[in-house]
């Protein structure tokens, strides 16, 4: 249990990492932050919203709410293949 741990906070650094670099690179960083924040929140109500229509949703705990806030968009994205993927 604590192998599981471990890797899970070395992949958090790892993409809290990546998104720092990224967002150094930017004109505004933290503008973007913010937009990309609010942007994958969004995102992951949205599909949590339409699940009675669609049959797809993601459950939202640190790990999921973490991922939609730190990589945005593309990341709640990256959950839903992933759930496509390990299920099947």
């Amino acid at each position: 249990m604590i192998l599981v741990q471990t890797i899970g906070v070395f992949a958090a650094l790892m993409s809290v990492i990546g998104v720092v670099l990224a967002a150094s690179k930017a004109r505004r960083p933290l503008l973007r932050a913010l937009g990309s924040a609010v942007c994958g929140a969004a995102s992951l109500g949205a599909v949590n919203l339409l699940a009675g229509y669609t049959g797809v949703s993601i459950a939202l705990n640190y790990a999921t709410a973490f991922v939609a806030v730190v990589l945005g968009a593309p990341g709640v994205v990256t959950m839903l293949l992933l759930r496509v993927l390990l299920l099947f």
